[in-house]
């Protein structure tokens, strides 16, 4: 019965001296995000054919626009402001928008 306990004892020790597991994360895995200068899109939510993407700088955009589920429903390269939204169908998105190095994220809703 004392070697039960002994042993027991003994693993109790082990498991509270152990350090935990750990990941390490480098700069290289997690890049920084440099947000878009006076970023906005409009209208929002929206009805009509058009969806309008305005920053400080103009410079060309690419817009990728992702369903709820993750799916890339949108791919496009926009030089003005305007982009396109007739192929898309009523619910909620998910725009990422690459301006140069900067990257945002917004969220779309069209009617």
């Amino acid at each position: 019965m004392k070697q039960i306990y002994l042993y027991a004892f003994f693993l109790m020790a082990m498991l509270f001296c152990a350090t935990p597991a750990t990941a390490q994360i480098s700069e290289e895995a997690t890049p920084k995000e440099l947000t878009i200068e006076g970023l906005s899109v409009y209208p929002n939510p929206a009805s009509g054919e058009k969806v309008y993407i305005t920053t400080k700088k103009e410079k060309p955009k690419k817009v990728e626009i992702y369903n709820v589920l993750g799916k890339m429903v949108l791919s496009a390269q926009v030089t003005g402001n305007e982009l396109n939204i007739t192929s898309l169908e009523s619910g909620i998105y998910i725009m990422k928008i690459k301006e140069g190095n900067s990257l945002a994220t917004r969220k779309l809703v069209i009617r």
